[in-house]
């Protein structure tokens, strides 16, 4: 999908005022669904380089929250990280898609993620009216995490062990959207950097969240030239073992089912350079996405 230009405001108020009212109705029947109900967002990708398009995911953000959803979002800033690192005249190495994270690394991580990149995004939302507050998995005990398996190579990379749902629903039920930076420590005080994916999925399964959406560069499943727009577990897995679904895709849509194994209502993998991707995707009949669904689902009234 193409990313729509800045002045997308400006032309839609050209259009018939008409062309407004049935977006608006068919968007009302999920508003009242999801009042109250978490969504834990990862934010990631173009949507969080393009001033345009995080401008626009800001305005989402605010909407969301207004119209009474819960937000957790959970951010990424691998680029960023790179970017400082390099200043700073420390190499960056990856290994199976993985930072190889040593000290001075970790330290660059911290202020980077939870300093800059955090700070933004609570700034961007709060110009849009959104009352968001920066947090870490340091904050409150937020994300303890244990070593990685593979953290001999890879250094002080980690994986959630524990989530303090307490601290995050306080937020929420505040009317605050806790703004994430995927960071966590063990009980000797270690740091480690986190795959933000794998904290958004540990979130989402820890507070029970109603959806988990990803923000990524990624229009969704493709089978041939169509984007599902519903895949079930049953079908994920005869899409694998047909090779239609192959590569990189194959450990996202293993997450997205671990991910609602867990508890989670749906997962959804949405197009982050589409301006405003996440209300289509959520407030409209057909979406713009591919959702995941334990099983099919006979109600097709409501099927976002």
């Amino acid at each position: 999908m193409d990313t729509l230009p800045c002045n997308e405001l400006n032309q839609a108020r050209k259009a018939p005022h008409a062309a407004i009212g049935p977006v608006l109705i068919e968007a009302l029947p999920y508003i009242r669904k999801f009042e109250g109900k978490t969504f834990v967002i990862k934010y990631g990708g173009a949507a969080m380089k393009d001033a345009c398009l995080k401008n626009s995911f800001a305005q989402n953000i605010t909407l969301l929250s207004k119209v009474g959803i819960k937000i957790v979002l959970v951010h990424g800033g691998g680029d960023a990280i790179t970017k400082t690192a390099e200043k700073l005249g420390l190499s960056t190495r990856f290994l199976h898609g993985r930072r190889v994270t040593d000290k001075e690394m970790i330290s660059v991580i911290q202020m980077t993620l939870a300093g800059k990149v955090n700070q933004d995004i609570v700034q961007l939302i709060s110009e849009h009216g959104g009352k968001a507050v920066g947090v870490t998995g340091l904050d409150a005990d937020t994300i303890k995490a244990v070593p990685h398996p593979n953290a001999e190579t890879l250094g002080l990379v980690g994986e959630v062990s524990q989530i303090n749902t307490d601290y995050i629903d306080l937020l929420c039920h505040a009317g605050l959207i806790p703004v994430i930076a995927p960071i966590g420590f063990d009980d000797k005080g270690n740091i480690y950097n986190i795959n933000a994916d794998d904290a958004a999925s540990s979130i989402a399964i820890a507070l029970k969240a109603e959806k988990l959406i990803y923000v990524s560069d990624v229009e969704g499943i493709h089978v041939g030239e169509r984007i599902l727009k519903t895949i079930c577990k049953a079908e994920a897995a005869d899409f694998i073992e047909q090779g239609i679904i192959s590569g990189g895709m194959i450990p996202k849509v293993v997450s997205a089912f671990k991910t609602l194994d867990g508890g989670v209502g749906k997962i959804h993998l949405i197009d982050g350079k589409s301006t405003h991707s996440l209300l289509l995707e959520i407030f409209t009949h057909e979406g713009v996405g591919t959702q995941f669904i334990a099983e099919q689902d006979t109600d097709q009234s409501i099927n976002r």
